[in-house]
């Protein structure tokens, strides 16, 4: 039987988060943040990433994360939602690096290392009208280029890298 209730540890990692928004993220500095071209606040995402190691909370010790589970991740995502903290935290912290996961190779190893310190923004390029599991608009991958049309991608704009699923890459099965 799985415990609903946060641990003493859940409610510790919540405090904090906390704390460090309540300090960093105010409703003004986001109201006025929304009304820029500047999607994501980059100084709380680096107080998030470096003073905190949340960005790597998903990812593997021996890869350079927290190694922690997707309970602690919610912890941080529902304070960051109750904040409406401007960071990129559930596209790259989350989504991206859950797709990283999944592969394999030294590539995707450095670069999960890049996400769980921060220095890197990463964004699944799938539209955010899939639903989970569904079969989903790829590009397919021919003659070392990517071909295809992708639209809908969050945090496309404030992202460093795209990793973009793709037809005849490593097995990647998309719809067309």
């Amino acid at each position: 039987m799985t415990d609903l209730l946060y641990s003493e540890e859940e409610e510790a990692l919540r405090s904090a988060v906390r704390d460090l928004l309540s300090d960093r993220c105010d409703a003004p500095a986001v109201l006025a943040r929304a009304e820029t071209g500047t999607p994501h606040d980059r100084e709380l995402w680096k107080a998030l990433t470096e003073g905190m190691s949340l960005a790597g909370l998903l990812v593997p010790e021996e890869l350079g994360g927290q190694g922690a589970t997707h309970r602690e991740a919610a912890v941080v995502l529902e304070e960051l939602g109750r904040a409406v903290a401007p960071v990129p935290y559930l596209t790259s912290a989350v989504v991206a690096t859950e797709a990283l996961l999944a592969c394999e190779g030294p590539e995707a190893a450095e670069l999960l290392g890049a996400l769980a310190a921060g220095r890197t923004v990463g964004a699944l390029a799938v539209s955010l009208a899939t639903a989970p599991g569904a079969p989903f608009k790829g590009v397919r991958h021919e003659g070392g280029a990517l071909h295809g049309e992708l639209t809908g991608i969050a945090d496309a704009a404030g992202a460093d890298v795209l990793l973009v699923p793709a037809n005849g890459v490593n097995g990647a099965e998309g719809s067309d």
